[in-house]
């Protein structure tokens, strides 16, 4: 297949292997790409020539990272289906269903807990396309200690998010407002101690932002500004741009 930023085919793979764990976000139903995502969950539509969610296993996999939980719900069996246990990728998948309506961002992770293990993992949005440097994580999870519990990769505000999402302040930290420094959009990946879920039940929705909010006024966010590849592939607007760039890849 073609290269998309040095991805390599899984029978050619040879990276070394990072022992961290990643939980693809794949549970949401979609309803900005109706009717599309009627009878095809958004992970699955194709960009180029994969499904969406087959751009982060093949570029997950070319960064040594092999150890890949999937949580879905609106026709979750789908993904099962196409992806199998990951080896057609060269990774493992072990999968976290959620029932038809999902338990939101916070609520999947912390059903997910007991599959991403004590040290920090990395959570990545299904539904977003982005040249992020996997191959770094290992080095910032290492970074990790009692002072932090999550770190964001933060990219500029698109036009149907002008006003931004958190704030990367020069030191590095994040805050979510009232600070000096650049305000910009979540990109929906990060870096996770699993201490940041401790207070949130399995099985219960939950959103992600408040917990996020509340470390970030214990000063234990850091972040990152990305100036590469993002797009949020949320709309059938930005699936066609998605495959716009796919036909150079």
């Amino acid at each position: 297949m073609c290269c998309f930023f040095g991805i390599q085919s899984a029978a050619i793979n040879t990276a070394t292997e990072f022992l961290m764990k990643v939980m693809i976000l794949a549970a949401g139903r979609g309803e900005r790409m109706r009717p599309l995502t009627d009878h095809t969950p958004k992970p699955l539509l194709a960009v180029g020539n994969e499904p969406l969610i087959g751009w982060h296993l093949r570029r997950l996999a070319n960064a040594g990272i092999f150890d890949i939980v999937i949580n879905h719900a609106w026709l979750g069996s789908q993904i099962e289906d196409r992806l199998g246990d990951g080896s057609g990728y060269g990774v493992r998948i072990h999968y976290s269903p959620e029932g038809e309506k999902g338990l939101e961002t916070a609520g999947g992770i912390a059903t997910a807990l007991p599959y991403l293990g004590e040290a920090p993992f990395l959570v990545v949005n299904g539904d977003v396309l982005t040249d992020i440097d996997f191959t770094t994580i290992e080095h910032i999870a290492a970074t990790f200690s009692g002072n932090k519990l999550a770190h964001l990769w933060l990219v500029p505000n698109p036009e149907h998010n002008p006003a931004g999402d958190f704030i990367l302040c020069d030191d590095g930290s994040v805050a979510s407002e009232n600070s000096a420094g650049e305000a910009l959009t979540f990109s929906g990946i990060g870096l996770y101690h699993p201490a940041l879920f401790a207070n949130t039940a399995p099985q219960q929705s939950a959103k992600l932002a408040p917990l996020l909010r509340q470390a970030m006024v214990q000063g234990l966010v850091s972040g990152e500004k990305h100036h590469g590849l993002w797009l949020d592939v949320g709309t059938a607007e930005r699936l066609n741009e998605a495959n716009r760039l796919a036909q150079a890849w």
